[in-house]
């Protein structure tokens, strides 16, 4: 388990579910966007892919642009979510989006971009220590939109880091609930 991982996607996740809700969508038909392709982002849309979302909703973005079936050297983790048109850019991608997840860098999303988004947009915009666009920016441009950033300085805060350590602790007691046998058939703790 890594926090920059599975602690993202986790605590991501969670405010994702909240976000949706208070925001009246579907996980199922919610359009992400997705910009950052590394080990966090990925983590993030396998697990939102697990509670529902679906693989052909995702457009997402790594430093050379869109993942789409074009390029090459995608490795085995990218080249599943290679399904954006050839030469979308991040503006166009995010018209009429519902969501966007941001791991990546600072200040690639500006104000027009969250304006073109759908009613009711969700802005994840993660990147540490400065986020995709500004919160005063992305909640200037819109009313309706539910904005968070990774900084513990603005209101809703979605990083790692908030889910430290109880998912250990969660892991480490859950391990030692569920002892092993040992190779003579005897149970053990390991603790």
């Amino acid at each position: 388990m890594h926090d920059d991982q599975h602690g993202t996607a986790i605590i991501s996740a969670a405010a994702l579910l909240n976000a949706l809700e208070i925001q009246k969508k579907k996980i199922e038909k919610a359009k992400f966007v997705v910009n950052g392709a590394g080990a966090a982002a990925m983590a993030c849309v396998l697990l939102y892919q697990q509670m529902g979302a679906k693989p052909e909703n995702f457009i997402m973005f790594d430093s050379k642009g869109a993942l789409h079936k074009g390029r090459t050297g995608l490795d085995d983790i990218k080249a599943p979510f290679a399904i954006a048109p050839k030469d979308i850019s991040l503006t166009d991608a995010l018209k009429g989006a519902d969501v966007f997840i941001g791991l990546s860098a600072a200040n690639v999303l500006d104000a027009d971009m969250v304006k073109s988004m759908a009613k009711n947009p969700i802005v994840f915009a993660m990147a540490n220590p400065d986020p995709e666009i500004p919160w005063e920016e992305a909640t200037k441009a819109r009313k309706d939109v539910i904005m968070a950033t990774g900084r513990s300085d603005y209101p809703n805060q979605v990083n790692n880091v908030l889910g430290f350590p109880y998912i250990f602790r969660g892991a480490l007691d859950e391990s030692h609930t569920n002892q092993h046998p040992n190779a003579t058939g005897r149970r053990e703790s390991f603790s």
